[in-house]
């Protein structure tokens, strides 16, 4: 009866649980009543900045003012040189006075937890956000000029925008996309060579004379398709490495079903990596593979690889994690949604579906980031007719998966809240594994501005190996830092090389002594991989297919 309220009650409040937020709420307001100093130096700074705001108010109208307080570097909303004119200047300018003091009232408050700290700013900064004057026609001047030279055109097709927007909330029906797997992305031509109830394993077919004896196997994570991996040609990470003599596999994973609830984590290694591992080895003769896991399909290959390496199983040549966490004490702005309220208050909305459904997992990710992703893209999309740029990252971001219950319910529980894998306590076939047992060479990349997977987080898998491990840390998020291809603008990447015997080097004093280069990272992974690869030989001969690549399991919805 528990879950089945749980499960109500979280379709009512966007499966965030109450009690989390009556916790953290309560604990930052008992503690702020305690705490008269920080009650006197909030009252003092809300009469500077109404002193401040006024002062302004009255010299923005005779045109000579300056700005009390600008921005954030990141915070775009009031860029537009509209924003700086009379009376828009004062609302913009009021906006943020109040956001500052709010971020001083929800952050120092002596007592209050840090977790319960950074919920309260966060949901402190969501509300502000949802009342932040670009989001309204009658106080945003971007918005009223768009109207006038379209006369109300931008208002009738944002309005149509809108509705179907909201019609495909209230069906789950897909969003519209220009690049679909197998036709505009996924064409890197290959085959599936294995199946089984949770995998496709695809091997691409080779596209030089000769090819690196080691097979590479990439696993991606599960939260999305795989073809982040493999887009449109020119942003195809696969494609780049085939071209450079790698024989490449990728696992694509099943969208799983409410029968599937039962699949654990352990499922997702033993019939993903280790069952793909058999079928490369047998397929290819080769002796050793070197290993790519994506984010979360990282972590589980650390946890693969850790097992293999206490268990005396020597089939993997080398390692390479992508924004991929082996330690969870730093998660990041994730950890916001996870305490034991919140994984207790999840796992009854998925014991009543039998997973995570798409929409509630990108549901908190949008919120991680709703000035971008939620007001500023409702400003563009339904005020100012702007579409929604559509290419293949935008098209492979609305193509999500599901979850298994169970499943998730294990990664949030051992991983994220104990962190048994960095403190050696993750049971693997009744007995732990150890991170330090892993000694084959370890290239693990980090993203500058990663909310998923922060860098520092990714870092961590430097003091916790026992082996060579070369960090690269490259420009970009979590997505579009990875998918870097040589000739994208503006890319930039640090990389260096901790032996297995040196000195511990914190990410800060890292980051600072290694030298910046310019350009995608790919060429300079390509490199230390092919040093991994052995020698150049004919191309395996190919295995039975079971279909061409993309394969069946990327296409089901």
């Amino acid at each position: 009866m528990d879950l089945a309220v749980n499960a109500w009650l979280g379709r009512l409040t966007g499966y965030i649980s109450p009690a989390a937020l009556a916790a953290a709420w309560q604990d930052w307001g008992a503690h702020l009543l305690l705490s008269p100093a920080k009650q006197m130096e909030l009252t003092v700074q809300a009469a500077a900045n109404a002193e401040r705001w006024l002062h302004y108010s009255a010299s923005a109208m005779l045109g000579t003012a300056d700005e009390p307080v600008r921005p954030l570097a990141q915070d775009k909303r009031f860029s537009d040189p509209l924003w700086h004119t009379w009376p828009y200047n004062q609302l913009s300018q009021g906006f943020l006075l109040a956001q500052q003091w709010w971020h001083r009232a929800t952050t120092g408050v002596r007592g209050v937890s840090p977790h319960h700290s950074d919920v309260v700013t966060f949901m402190t900064r969501q509300l502000l956000d949802g009342v932040a004057p670009s989001n309204f026609i009658a106080t945003n001047p971007v918005a009223q000029q768009a109207t006038l030279s379209s006369g109300g055109q931008n208002l009738v097709r944002g309005t149509v925008r809108a509705a179907g927007d909201a019609r495909r909330a209230l069906t789950g029906g897909a969003p519209e996309v220009s690049c679909r797997p197998g036709r505009e992305v996924a064409i890197t031509p290959g085959s599936v060579v294995l199946q089984n109830h949770l995998v496709e394993l695809i091997r691409y077919a080779p596209q030089t004379p000769q090819v690196h004896a080691v097979p590479l196997l990439i696993v991606p994570a599960w939260i999305m398709k795989y073809y982040i991996l493999d887009l449109s040609p020119e942003n195809s990470l696969v494609r780049y490495l085939v071209g450079h003599g790698h024989t490449v596999y990728v696992l694509s994973w099943k969208n799983p079903e409410a029968e599937d609830r039962e699949l654990s984590l352990d499922d997702y290694r033993r019939l993903g990596i280790m069952a793909a591992l058999d079928a490369i080895v047998a397929q290819t003769g080769a002796p050793k593979v070197n290993a790519c896991g994506y984010c979360i399909g990282g972590t589980l290959l650390a946890i693969a690889a850790a097992a293999m390496a206490r268990d005396g199983d020597h089939r993997l040549a080398s390692m390479s994690l992508l924004a991929a966490q082996v330690d969870f004490t730093e998660p990041g702005e994730l950890s916001l949604f996870i305490d034991d309220s919140q994984v207790a208050f999840l796992e009854a909305v998925m014991w009543q579906q039998g997973y995570l459904d798409t929409r509630q997992m990108a549901g908190a990710f949008q919120l991680l980031r709703s000035s971008d992703l939620i007001w500023s893209r409702r400003l563009r999309h339904y005020l100012l007719d702007i579409p929604d740029k559509d290419n293949d990252l935008a098209s492979w971001n609305a193509d999500a998966t599901r979850m298994p219950y169970r499943m998730h319910s294990e990664y949030l529980r051992k991983l994220f809240l104990k962190n048994s894998l960095a403190s050696s306590r993750y049971i693997v076939d009744g007995r732990p594994v150890a991170l330090t047992d892993i000694h084959i060479p370890v290239f693990a990349v980090g993203t500058l501005t990663d909310h998923v997977a922060p860098w520092r987080s990714v870092y961590k898998v430097v003091p916790l190996s026992d082996t060579d491990v070369t960090f690269l840390l490259t420009s970009g998020g979590h997505n579009a830092g990875v998918v870097s291809p040589p000739g994208t603008p503006k890319r930039s990447y640090q990389i260096a090389t901790h032996a297995h015997d040196g000195r511990y080097v914190d990410p800060e004093s890292w980051q600072a002594a290694t030298e910046e280069r310019q350009g995608s990272w790919w060429p300079a992974w390509e490199s230390w991989l092919a040093r991994h690869a052995g020698p150049m030989t004919a191309p395996p001969a190919p295995a039975p297919s079971l279909g061409d690549a993309p394969g069946t399991y990327v296409l089901q919805p």
